[in-house]
């Protein structure tokens, strides 16, 4: 399902962040004057490897009927997200359609 990102800074190889409506399933919903939450990679340089942090942030501006499904979701999906990153990063696995579109 497509979602919206509105990126709000990148620096390359140290850091993105983008602001999204978290747990958008319902696709007829409109969220326009809903509060987006700030998503925050930060990748730094460690002894033995790299650290990646992702921080979600903005989850009590989110409207209460939302906020907690809104939460358990991403709260569940970020483990994922950070493994796909390793696995991107070491070579594993290939984002880009073969296409290159």
């Amino acid at each position: 399902m497509p979602i919206e990102l509105y990126v709000e800074r990148v620096e390359p190889m140290h850091s993105f962040e983008f602001r999204w409506h978290p747990f958008t399933v319902d696709s007829s919903a409109d969220l326009s004057n809903e509060p987006t939450t700030l998503v925050s990679f930060e990748i730094e340089e460690i002894i033995g490897g790299t650290r990646l942090t992702i921080i979600e942030s903005g989850f009590d501006q989110i409207p209460a009927a939302r906020r907690e499904l809104a939460f358990r979701a991403n709260e569940q999906s970020w483990p994922t997200q950070a493994y796909l990153v390793e696995k991107y990063l070491a070579g594993a696995i290939d984002l880009l359609p073969r296409d290159g579109k």
